[in-house]
C-alpha cells in the first residue's frame, strides 16, 4: 500500500501523522511511504529521519494526496485538504466530526474512506488511539488554566498552588474519565483544592482513592449553580464517545462566577462542555464572557508534539 504523510496545516498543529519509527516499521512491512518535505520538523524530525526510514519526500500536498491509497494525519482536514481527497482513499486520523456538520458534509462529498482515532475501541470497550492525547490534553489543561490565571493574562492573579502565607486556588473537574484524572492529577500535585466531578459509582470510588484529599461529588447529587461561584479554575472533560458533549456550564451561569475566573474546555473537539465555548488556537487561544477567560483550543497536544 501508498502510504501518505502531509504536513498538518491546522494553526499551530506540531505533531505529524507517522514518525521515522513507525514508518520504518511499515517500510519493512512492504509498504511504500510518501512524506511532505518537513511535515515532522515540528515534533523535531528533519527529512532526512525520513529517507534513512525508507520513505520519500514530496514538495506539495497535492503529489501526497494524489499518489497515496491511505493518507495518515493527525488532525481534521481543512478544506484545502479535503477538496484533494479521491473516492475510496482512506483517511485516517482525528475527525471529531459530532461538532462539525460541515467537514461530515465534505467527506461525503469526497467519497473517501474517514476512519477516526477516536471512534477506534478496542475489545474492552476502551479508545486506545483517543486516550494518549486525553492524557496529554488534561496535563495541558491545568498548565494552560494556571497561566490564564497569571495576572498579566488577564486572570485574578492567584497562584494555582498557593504558598506559605496564602490559600490555593480552588479547581472544579467536572468528568472523571481520562481527561478528568490526568487534570485532577496535576491540580493534585500542585496543591490546588480540588473538587471533581463525576456520575459513575465505581468511578468515584476510584478518585476517592486516588485524590483523598480532594472533594469527589456525583455530578447527578449536585446543583451546578449552587457550587460554581467557589472555583478560579474550571476544567470541562465530559466525553461521550462519537457524540456531542453535553453543555454543563450556561451561560447565565457565568454571572455566578468569580470575575477573572478562568475555564478550560478540553471536549471543544467535541462541541465542549460549556454553552459559551467556541473553539480557539494556540495563537490566540483565549476570550472573555461576561468577565470569565474561555480558553478552548482545539488541538492541545500539539503544542508539545515531541510528547504528542
Amino acid at each position: 500500500m501508498i502510504v501518505g504523510v502531509p504536513k498538518e496545516i491546522k494553526n499551530n498543529e506540531f505533531r505529524v501523522g507517522l514518525t521515522p519509527q513507525s514508518i520504518k516499521l511499515l517500510v519493512e512491512n512492504n509498504h511504500e511511504i510518501i512524506v511532505e518535505s518537513n511535515a515532522g520538523v515540528g515534533s523535531g524530525f528533519l527529512d532526512e529521519d525520513y529517507i534513512r526510514a525508507g520513505a520519500k519526500i514530496f514538495n506539495k500536498p497535492q503529489d501526497i494526496f494524489k499518489n497515496s491509497e491511505l493518507i495518515i494525519k493527525v488532525k481534521e482536514p481543512q478544506l484545502s485538504e479535503t477538496q484533494l481527497l479521491k473516492p475510496d482513499q482512506i483517511l485516517f486520523t482525528y475527525l471529531h466530526l459530532a461538532s462539525s456538520k460541515q467537514l461530515t458534509e465534505q467527506l461525503l462529498e469526497s467519497k473517501c474512506i474517514s476512519i477516526a482515532y477516536e471512534t477506534i475501541t478496542s475489545d474492552l470497550h476502551g479508545l486506545p488511539l483517543l486516550t494518549p492525547m486525553s492524557e496529554i490534553a488534561g496535563r495541558l489543561s491545568i498548565q494552560a488554566g494556571a497561566r490564564c490565571l497569571e495576572k498579566h493574562s488577564g486572570g485574578s492573579g492567584i497562584l494555582l498552588g498557593g504558598s506559605s502565607y496564602s490559600p490555593p486556588a480552588n479547581t472544579l473537574v467536572i468528568g472523571g474519565g481520562v481527561v478528568g484524572y490526568n487534570a485532577a492529577l496535576i491540580a493534585d500535585g500542585m496543591k490546588s483544592k480540588l473538587t471533581i466531578l463525576e456520575k459513575n459509582h465505581e468511578r468515584i470510588n476510584f478518585l476517592k482513592n486516588e485524590f483523598p484529599r480532594a472533594k469527589i461529588l456525583n455530578i447527578d447529587d449536585i446543583i451546578i449553580e449552587d457550587i460554581i461561584s467557589d472555583y478560579d479554575l474550571i476544567i470541562g472533560a465530559v466525553l461521550i464517545p462519537g457524540a456531542q458533549a453535553p453543555q454543563i456550564i450556561q451561560k447565565e451561569h457565568l454571572q455566578l462566577m468569580k470575575h477573572s475566573c478562568v475555564i478550560v474546555d478540553v471536549a471543544i473537539d467535541q462541541g465542549g462542555c460549556f454553552e459559551t465555548s467556541k473553539a480557539t488556537t494556540h495563537e490566540d487561544p483565549t476570550y472573555v464572557i461576561d468577565n470569565v477567560i474561555h480558553y478552548c483550543v482545539a488541538n492541545m497536544p500539539g503544542a508539545v508534539p515531541r510528547t504528542s
